[in-house]
């Protein structure tokens, strides 16, 4: 970025490396944080840890034609076979850049894989780059506008700092990132804007993972393993039904729980419209981790309803005329083989895309909470609906084993790579709404 660029009226351009594909910068408000970074730290490009590089481009509008990006007209779920690959160069610290195939809406129209659209892809570099940037507080100094709700919310954040609380700078970033991200890709005419423009199966998984607390006035849209068990434990007692959270009793995920499911429709539109709404996500590669581990790792259930399939489908030697398969060793190579094969909105729910779960551009959450900084954000949601001060949130188990970043990292790297991009889109708007970024498994970061 040349000086002389800075400052006149030539369009800021945001480029995937060599790709043709042209954005206008403004046309994404998410990014409007990294131009202003940008020009003042005089940068050409910015890095995330993962990685992958934001490149930006001061220059007069292009003399080809722009391509023509359907953008409203090309969904943003997820593939089942993609048309598009992303390609990562080997070099230490290299850029890497994500090469995208432009397919036409009509070719789109004709195939069951739908491809996210240029937009989704912005935003998840975008994100990248954000999180970079506050890991370096480069953001101490700005000013967070109110965050997305009714209300409510600004006005409880005006009572802690009246209480002389400590407002935590980089909680309210992530959350206002978190916040932009979602409107900027939300707003696009192919997505979702309400409950009620979903198509059946949609709305029936939504309602069925919404938990309701009618006493406290909010709805809690639960994610399996991203601490659903202990926030089903905290709602029992909220409601009376278990004495305290450390209760030694097997956890039963329906008895004692509402759910907006078994609600009428003018009850469902009353709570989604007056209640406080929250859930709570997981990097998406590390809650799928921890799904393959406990399940197909501790629990019979699993391994005999699905190991046993998996096994004969995708391991050689092994079919119909076979030993017989227990299904308990299935490999992580195999169970996202499994995956590839699944569509998102049929999964499982312990492996499903949270996204699909909790539907939240058809549902304005006030909060989303993350499995990294739980008690934190936890804490939040408790005093914001007002829990009695004795109840806490469950502290972890000293037998729970969590899924270690190494651990992480190690099974991701042992993946066949061809696999592992294939995955991602499955995943890529858990990614993109909530601000994760993508896993680098490039030679030199798994070597390390």
């Amino acid at each position: 970025m040349s000086n002389g660029g800075r400052g006149v009226t030539s369009p800021l351009y945001w480029t995937f490396s060599k790709s043709k594909a042209y954005i206008s910068h403004n046309s994404i408000r998410a990014l409007n944080f990294l131009r202003k970074r940008v020009e003042e730290t005089s940068a050409d490009s910015l890095y995330d840890n993962y990685g992958y590089v934001l490149e930006f481009k001061v220059c007069p509008p292009p003399k080809i034609e722009p391509l023509p990006l359907q953008l409203n007209s090309i969904e943003t779920m997820l593939p089942r076979k993609q048309d598009y690959a992303m390609k990562g160069a080997n070099g230490p610290r290299s850029r890497s850049v994500m090469n995208f195939k432009t397919v036409k809406s009509s070719s789109i129209r004709h195939s069951s894989a739908v491809l996210p659209s240029v937009l989704t892809f912005a935003v998840i570099v975008a994100s990248g780059g954000l999180l970079l940037m506050i890991e370096k507080g480069m953001l101490n100094s700005l000013d967070t506008p109110p965050p997305r709700g009714t209300g409510q919310r600004s006005e409880y954040n005006a009572h802690v700092r009246q209480q002389g609380r400590v407002v935590d700078t980089d909680f309210q970033i992530l959350q206002e990132i978190r916040n932009r991200t979602i409107r900027t890709m939300c707003g696009q005419k192919s997505m979702p804007h309400d409950v009620w423009s979903l198509s059946p199966l949609q709305r029936k998984t939504l309602l069925q993972h919404v938990l309701v607390n009618d006493q406290h006035r909010f709805l809690y849209c639960y994610v399996p393993k991203v601490a659903c068990s202990n926030w089903k434990r905290l709602l029992k007692v909220l409601s009376g039904a278990l004495g305290n959270v450390d209760v030694k009793i097997k956890m039963d995920h329906h008895s004692d729980l509402l759910f907006l499911s078994s609600l009428k429709p003018e009850e469902i539109r009353y709570r989604l419209k007056h209640y406080f709404k929250f859930l709570f996500v997981r990097e998406p590669m590390e809650r799928l981790l921890s799904a393959y581990k406990n399940k197909f790792g501790e629990i019979e259930m699993y391994q005999k309803r699905y190991g046993v399939e998996i096994v004969k489908r995708y391991r050689k030697g092994q079919g119909t005329k076979g030993p017989a398969v227990k299904g308990d060793d299935v490999t992580f190579a195999e169970f996202v083989r499994y995956l590839l094969d699944e569509d998102v909105e049929r999964m499982n729910e312990h492996w499903m895309p949270a996204y699909n779960l909790c539907q939240p551009c058809a549902v304005s959450y006030d909060f989303i909470g993350s499995y990294e900084n739980l008690q934190r954000d936890a804490e939040h949601v408790l005093r914001r609906v007002g829990a009695p001060d004795h109840i806490r949130f469950p502290v972890r188990q000293p037998w729970y084993k969590p899924v270690t970043a190494e651990t992480l990292q190690y099974y991701l790297c042992s993946l066949p790579q061809k696999l592992l991009k294939d995955l991602l889109p499955k995943y890529i708007l858990d990614f993109s709404l909530f601000t994760y970024p993508l896993p680098n498994t490039t030679n030199p970061n798994c070597r390390h």
